[in-house]
């Protein structure tokens, strides 16, 4: 057994072990694992069932596990991502109207089209077309969205008269049991404590339970029909196919899956040194991505967290695939995923969000005609509450500055052909 696994993926030319391997992959698990309750919970909001939708993340994580295992052979972890989740529950459902089957399908659409840029030379193409500045300035915007969504589910930030966005009660139950937790987590986060999600998931629930938020009674319920567990899988719906709406979501998901993972997974495999393994690694990434729509959740995308494994010592596919294995155990833990409050997941959202802002730094601040643009979609995607009208600003504003400025050679063709499309939907919901 060990000799094929060495020969599989490379164990000793790589210079690990199963056995570093496999702990690489148990560590990468501990860090990852709370996804199942913040993903499930955030696609409940698009009135998926929240059974269903655990399914869903934990079918995904196993399936994204042993595709890039097999076939990327690097220990890159898979998950349902993080504000991509927040793009299908609060603009694609609640914002544009779609249902959440609708939007399985709009995920499922992206997916092959993703698979089609991640198997042709189209990926460098359309890497190359939007600028860096574009394309760091999504992620800063996700990063704030992410950080309000965390403020208002915790309650430190309600609407206030006039939809203005006040502070919570220092009195309400909800608003403490979030400030305590996040002090736990932003404690554990800082110290690098193995599994600090998971650990503070764990701890946040305790301090809900002690403030009366949480009824253990829901443990008693009956165990969940195989038609509640699954109702996500293949629910996917194309009855809004041939809408404008349906393909502009469409069109949003798949520039953000694009090229959040063009950097995400170009940055772990030099991270391990394996520069070379970059191609299949984007592909099963588009494959798994492609995938999620069928099991009824949001795309999955290369993990931030995957830093962690990989710091362990994980350098093949065998981490992945570890993961993926022990992620099927969670399934056995429905019941008491299910009584996961708010208070506890707001903190783990924050805190991703903040991680997420530290791209800011990469943006040139002197040339304004990067700047300007990169800044609209940072505030438009948490002001709008909308990833999509954000990054449809910033792409329609960065090629008119440019050109305004006598500098439209700067500017890519296929970048022109970009902002063309967002304008002309702009009109179609006007004059449409």
């Amino acid at each position: 057994m060990y000799n094929w696994m060495d020969r599989f993926f490379g164990l000793k030319e790589n210079g690990t072990s199963v056995k570093r391997e496999l702990l690489a992959g148990l560590i990468g698990f501990f860090t990852v694992v709370y996804i199942i309750a913040v993903n499930s919970l955030i696609l409940s909001e698009s009135g998926m069932p929240i059974e269903a939708a655990i399914i869903a993340t934990i079918a995904a994580s196993v399936f994204g596990a042993l595709v890039m295992g097999f076939w990327g052979n690097v220990p890159i972890l898979l998950i349902p991502g993080m504000g991509i989740n927040a793009l299908f529950s609060y603009t694609m459902v609640q914002s544009m109207g779609l249902t959440w089957q609708e939007a399985l399908a709009v995920v499922f659409v992206s997916g092959v089209i993703f698979v089609a840029v991640a198997f042709t030379r189209f990926a460098k193409v359309l890497s190359a077309a939007v600028p860096h500045s574009l394309k760091e300035s999504v992620t800063v915007g996700l990063g704030l969205f992410l950080m309000l969504l965390g403020l208002e589910n915790g309650g430190i930030v309600v609407s206030g008269a006039g939809s203005i966005l006040a502070l919570g009660s220092v009195s309400d139950p909800q608003v403490l049991a979030t400030a305590l937790t996040f002090v736990i987590a932003i404690v554990l986060f800082i110290r690098n404590v193995p599994g600090n999600f998971l650990i503070t998931i764990v701890a946040g629930t305790l301090i809900a339970f002690f403030f009366g938020m949480i009824d253990l009674s829901a443990l008693n319920e009956p165990a969940m029909s195989a038609t509640e567990a699954f109702a996500g899988f293949g629910a996917l719906s194309f009855t809004s196919f041939l809408t404008m709406g349906f393909w502009v979501a469409v069109f949003s998901l798949t520039m953000v899956l694009v090229f959040e993972n063009i950097g995400l997974v170009h940055g772990q495999v030099n991270f391990i040194e394996r520069p070379e393994k970059y191609k299949r690694a984007f592909q099963a990434t588009s494959v798994s991505s492609m995938a999620s729509g069928v099991f009824g959740t949001s795309p999955t995308v290369a993990s931030v967290e995957t830093l962690a494994a990989m710091a362990a010592g994980g350098r093949t596919g065998l981490t992945a695939i570890t993961t993926g294995l022990l992620f099927l155990g969670a399934a056995f833990f429905i019941p008491v995923i299910k009584l996961i409050p708010d208070s506890a997941i707001a903190p783990i959202l924050i805190i991703i969000g903040a991680l997420m802002l530290q791209n800011i730094k990469n943006l040139d601040m002197k040339d304004m005609s990067e700047s300007i643009p990169a800044f609209l979609i940072i505030v438009l995607i948490p002001f709008t509450y909308s990833i999509a009208d954000g990054i449809a600003i910033g792409f329609i504003m960065y090629p008119v500055l440019k050109v305004g400025l006598g500098k439209w050679r700067e500017v890519t063709p296929a970048l022109y052909v970009i902002a063309a499309l967002f304008l002309a939907n702009y009109v179609f919901q006007v004059f449409g």
